[in-house]
């Protein structure tokens, strides 16, 4: 599964929702989706947005955990 830290890189970097949504020119609601973890999907235009507009890697927001398979 893949796992999105941006509320980690956001408090990193000291930037807020309202504040990262005027600077990449994404809603507040879809930001939020992306920040809980709740996003299915994600643009590679968003993702080289709020890159820039964060001064990080993709690697920095995105992570692969494996998941645990259910055992009966």
């Amino acid at each position: 599964m893949i796992i999105v830290n941006l509320d980690v890189v956001m408090a990193q970097r000291k930037i807020g929702l309202t504040d990262l949504s005027k600077e990449v020119d994404i809603s507040m609601a879809n930001l939020s989706v992306l920040k809980n973890n709740k996003a299915k999907a994600i643009r590679f235009s968003t993702l080289e947005s709020i890159c820039k507009a964060l001064n990080c890697q993709p690697g920095d927001i995105l992570a692969y955990v494996e998941e645990e398979k259910e055992t009966e």
